[in-house]
């Protein structure tokens, strides 16, 4: 049997384009490249005819014609297994892919330590690979990252902790007022004896919430000695809970710094036969999908993760456009009331 042979149809050019447009090449290529140096009639004509052709440009020589990589580091100074492990990342990466969808720019994961990333990674961002980066989750005795934007544009998840950190620009919740929300929540219900299970001291969304819920217990008149710390994960919040029964056991509520971290205590709490929320009333932070995932419902601090992600991948596009948007982004957070307090 004769094989038979495949004809693929050869793919637009940037002359076809022109020629379909009626202008010249160096026309249709400012258009594609966004020349403020063309009128709108002419964009509209080079338009349609890129829609009528099919034509997508070539990134490479884009790229090299603009001198830029068309390429933005996403940088996650956590463990692999936090990362994919936490429903956060999920919805704030997902927001940063929907701010991104509309333009040409492809995102690039780095994964590194929590301390500081790898000299490979601090190589690829500083070696002209990309031409920005997004950093989600920085800890405090991370300075490289602190500092990266003396070298390219960036915009960072949270507050940034460090050298630096004040002439960045970020997007953010108010974690400290947020904090206060919720251990209000708990002093309304009734509760006397309410702990908290802190974020890590080295990340503002640790250091912010603990101190939240420290305020917001001063202000009742309440005890604010009831702490035990965790990592933002399973473990750690099961682990902060037996400490703090084993401190405390006469605990009658928890304010937990992540919905994770709440979870594990939730199920520290049934293993000890104490029942929430009669027993412990038990409240989280984030608004993940975690938080409807067990037999009780979790009430939890909400925030607008995945609004955040977005928000960030569209200050960044700002700024590789040249403009000048606001340092800081501060979004809403608002208590969702569920079976846990």
């Amino acid at each position: 049997m004769a094989s038979e042979r495949v004809v693929r149809k050869a793919a637009p050019t940037l002359e076809e384009v022109a020629t379909a447009a009626g202008v010249s090449r160096s026309t249709a290529s400012r258009v594609i490249n966004g020349s403020p140096q063309v009128s709108d009639a002419v964009v509209a004509s080079v338009n349609a005819a890129i829609s009528a052709l099919n034509y997508q440009p070539n990134r490479a020589a884009r790229s090299l014609a603009n001198r830029q990589t068309m390429a933005i580091a996403l940088v996650v100074p956590e463990e692999t297994t936090r990362f994919f492990g936490d429903p956060y990342f999920a919805s704030v990466v997902q927001g940063i892919y929907r701010g991104l969808e509309d333009s040409d720019y492809v995102l690039n994961l780095q994964l590194s330590a929590p301390v500081s990333p790898s000299p490979k990674t601090i190589r690829y961002l500083l070696g002209g690979n990309v031409d920005g980066a997004l950093v989600v989750s920085q800890h405090s005795g991370d300075h490289f990252l602190s500092t990266l934007s003396d070298a390219l544009p960036v915009v960072f998840n949270g507050r940034p902790l460090g050298a630096g950190g004040g002439h960045n620009y970020f997007v953010d919740v108010d974690n400290r007022s947020a904090a206060v929300k919720g251990t209000q929540h708990l002093i309304d219900l009734g509760r006397k004896r309410i702990a908290t299970i802190a974020g890590p001291i080295d990340m503002t969304a640790g250091i912010d919430r603990r101190n939240g819920w420290a305020s917001a217990l001063t202000s009742a008149h309440l005890p604010t000695d009831r702490i035990a710390y965790g990592d933002f994960s399973l473990t750690g919040g099961a682990d902060a809970m037996r400490r703090i029964l084993e401190e405390w056991p006469d605990t009658d509520a928890v304010f937990v710094a992540s919905d994770l971290m709440a979870l594990g205590a939730m199920t520290v709490l049934r293993e000890r036969g104490l029942k929430v929320p009669a027993d412990v009333a038990i409240i989280g932070f984030d608004d993940s999908p975690a938080a409807t995932t067990g037999d009780v419902k979790l009430t939890t601090v909400s925030q607008p993760s995945n609004e955040m992600g977005y928000t960030m991948a569209q200050m960044l596009l700002q700024l590789l456009r040249g403009e000048d948007p606001e340092r800081e982004c501060i979004m809403e957070t608002s208590i969702i009331v569920r079976d846990s307090a």
